[in-house]
């Protein structure tokens, strides 16, 4: 309900009251009602007096948590980020009211009587229908009212920043000369080879840099695993399959392929009776059994003068186009064989398979083999599972269960929630083995369906806590890190020393790549930063160039800019670009807002 109303005014960081309700009860209970709207609870956060409740936070957690957008696992995160929206929150209603922002009845009455939730099937306002969606979710209409008051508050105060900032004429044209600006320059990457000396590396350099980045070396909570996995694929490599079977498999799949069909058709009733038909038929029948081809026969004796011409030639049919009768015969050939005689509302027909329109034996041949193997290992497969869910649930360990199952016990490395390879990293797989009872309780998982042919438990061998490790263990990385970080440093200053010498046209000889007429919108493949760069240098004064340098990753790259074009007009990507100038200011605003009242705000976290 509340959603659809700030759905409509467009608003950024409103709550959804009712999901946060029925969370409540679902958590709580209805007796936490009380403390939703009337206060209670143990405080955690008391903002200029005004407190803010466990209860409250756990709703916003816990609501977030089910409906997926954040896993389990990140709750502690979450917690806080949710515990500071609330203080946002509480900070922006206090502001709205000591400004005096004002929503009358009549304005809520139009929010409420708008919703379709509230509304029947003819689109009007049901008193009762209010009513009772209110109070299925714990709301009486006075309590519904009165969150919706301050909710809408909130928003009237984040738009009316957002509407009363502005764009002058003057900018906004500026800012379209800016964007449609090509630039022309040359560039040239500077290298470890252009330095005069190798980059030295001390111990005292790689002690402070590791202090310094600590959080970057250190070991993820990990676990070692044993597992079993049935694999009704490897199950069916090792069954024997006969060429009988498979041939077999192959007349059953193309059963119903696509087929080019010829007929004989012979009416009755007419110059003849439906027996002298019969007759003709079986005489016609004859002469094929004689050698006679079917085609021949076909011009000579057919009623159908259209297909006759082309020996009784009907062309490719699928089920579906032709009477039941007719498909039946007509599916049930073999290619070449001829069917006994059909009738259908047109007459009496021989006909006959002059091609199946399917895949030949030998190129299907191993699909036919894994269809027919998988096919004869479905029910071992299922009962296995079924003995793997039974005794893995009930044992102690995992290798009385493969012994007992006739499974491979495979074990890992130590791997974390992120870093992991193979199986292990299939969907769910890690779910499952940081889960309570698990990685806490010791048990055996459930089974784990990676796929329709693959199952698997497993269970936590060994575990270990996250830790930062030790300098020893991650020498060569931060060794690698320090040099690469020295070595770029050394660049910059070489490349502040070549500009220089550019500029006072003394440089040695440069190899120099060109970049013409290159966009904001197209970078032409050049590093964003090289883009960047060349666009915050001043425009050339007559034919010099200007000269820079731009820091790209481990590259420095020098700039040598020629020139600066006024580039072409392109209306939509100008509108674009003041749209979103304007949304990026009115940000800015509520944003500068936001920081100045957590500044002036008293906020006692307990």
């Amino acid at each position: 309900m509340l959603q659809s109303i700030r759905d409509r005014s467009r608003s950024w960081g409103a709550k959804i009251i009712i999901g946060a309700v029925v969370v409540t009860m679902a958590l709580f209970g209805v007796e936490s009602l009380v403390g939703l709207f009337g206060g209670g609870g143990d405080d955690i956060v008391e903002v200029n007096g005004e407190p803010i409740t466990r209860q409250q936070l756990e709703m916003e957690v816990q609501r977030a948590i089910r409906s997926g957008q954040v896993p389990p696992e990140q709750e502690r995160a979450l917690r806080n980020q949710m515990l500071d929206q609330l203080i946002t929150d509480r900070l922006l209603t206090q502001y709205a009211e000591e400004g005096g922002l004002y929503l009358s009845e009549d304005q809520l009455d139009q929010l409420i009587v708008s919703l379709p939730e509230f509304q029947d099937q003819e689109g009007r306002f049901s008193s009762e229908l209010f009513r009772n969606r209110l109070a299925s979710a714990g709301y009486t209409p006075l309590s519904f009212r009165e969150e919706l008051r301050v909710d809408m508050k909130r928003q009237q105060l984040q738009q009316g920043l957002a509407f009363s900032d502005f764009t002058l004429p003057s900018e906004q044209e500026t800012l379209a000369a800016l964007q449609r600006q090509t630039r022309s320059f040359r560039h040239h990457a500077l290298t470890a080879d252009d330095l005069d000396d190798a980059v030295d590396v001390s111990e005292e350099a790689m002690q402070e840099y590791y202090q310094a980045n600590a959080e970057s070396y250190q070991r993820p909570e990990q676990v070692r695993l044993a597992y079993v996995v049935i694999d009704r694929q490897e199950m069916a490599d090792e069954v024997e399959v006969d060429e009988q079977a498979l041939r077999d498999r192959w007349q059953a799949r193309t059963r119903d392929a696509d087929r080019r069909v010829s007929h004989i058709m012979l009416t009755f009733n007419g110059e003849r009776s439906r027996e002298e038909a019969v007759a003709e038929l079986e005489a016609v029948r004859e002469r094929l059994a004689d050698g006679e081809a079917f085609a021949d026969l076909a011009a000579e004796v057919s009623d159908d003068a259209v297909s006759a011409e082309q020996g009784g030639d009907l062309g490719v049919i699928s089920r579906g186009f032709f009477g039941e009768a007719f498909e039946e015969a007509a599916f049930a050939l073999g290619e070449g064989q001829v069917s006994d005689i059909v009738e259908t509302d047109n007459g009496l027909h021989l006909l006959q398979v002059t091609a199946l329109e399917r895949e030949p034996f030998e190129t299907v041949r191993d699909d036919l083999r894994r269809e027919e193997a998988l096919s004869r290992v479905s029910g071992e497969f299922n009962e296995r599972v079924q003995r793997l869910i039974d005794e893995s649930f009930a044992a102690d360990d995992l290798q009385s269960v493969a012994d007992d199952i006739g499974l491979e016990l495979r074990t890992s490395d130590w791997v974390s929630r992120d870093d992991v390879d193979g199986v292990l990293s299939e969907p769910g797989v890690m779910t499952e083995a940081f889960s309570a009872d698990v990685l806490e309780e010791g048990y055996n998982s459930e089974v784990i369906e990676l796929d329709e042919d693959r199952r698997m438990v497993l269970r936590v061998v060994d575990h270990r806590e996250p830790t930062v490790l030790e300098l020893d263990e991650v020498r060569d990385r931060v060794r690698a890190s320090v040099e690469a970080t020295l070595r770029r440093e050394a660049l910059i200053e070489l490349a502040a020393e070549r500009v220089e010498q550019l500029r006072a046209g003394v440089a040695p000889e440069i190899d120099w790549q060109q970049a013409e007429g290159v966009s904001r919108q197209d970078a032409g493949g050049l590093p964003e930063p090289v883009l960047q760069a060349a666009f915050r240098l001043p425009a050339p004064e007559g034919e010099e160039p200007v000269f820079g340098h731009a820091v790209a990753g481990d590259r420095v790259v020098l700039i040598a800019l020629d020139r600066v074009e006024p580039g072409e007009v392109d209306s939509e990507v100008e509108l674009f670009v003041a749209r979103m100038a304007e949304r990026l200011r009115a940000q800015a605003a509520i944003q500068g807002l936001l920081d100045d009242l957590r500044d002036r705000a008293e906020i006692e976290r307990r």
